[in-house]
Order: C-alpha cells, then structure tokens, then sequence
C-alpha cells in the first residue's frame, strides 16, 4: 500500500465533493476564483468534479498496488 496513494484518494474526494456539493466557501477561495472568472462557476464545478475524480482514481490505482507511485 503506498500512502501517497491515500494523499491523492483524501484530496480527490474533497475537491469532488466541493464541487458536487457548490460549498460557497470552496468556490470563493482565492484559486478556485480564478477559475470561476475563466470558467463560470458552472465551468468551475465541472473542471474540480473532473480534477477530484481523476485524483481519487489515481489515488485508488496506487494504494491497490495497480500502478507504482514513487515514494520515499
């Protein structure tokens, strides 16, 4: 099991239910703004529900073993 893996599966899955759920405070922090102003918000939620889900993926791959993360 790497614990780099269960890294990318905690980060994943809170910018995924960041931008399921539309928390106000998620999309008012200053990074997620920028993209809102290039995006939308709507744009904004999609590109972080993508980001989340391809992060809890890969995190998901890593801590089964499917696929070697470098860690130390």
């Amino acid at each position: 099991m790497n614990p780099i893996g269960l890294l990318f599966v905690g980060v994943g899955g809170f910018a995924l239910a960041g931008a399921v759920c539309d928390w106000d405070w998620f999309m008012n922090a200053r990074k997620a703004r920028f993209m809102v102003s290039l995006l939308t918000r709507t744009g904004a939620r999609v590109f972080y529900g993508l980001l989340g889900a391809g992060l809890l993926v890969l995190g998901l791959l890593a801590t089964t073993g499917l696929i070697d993360l470098p860690h130390r």
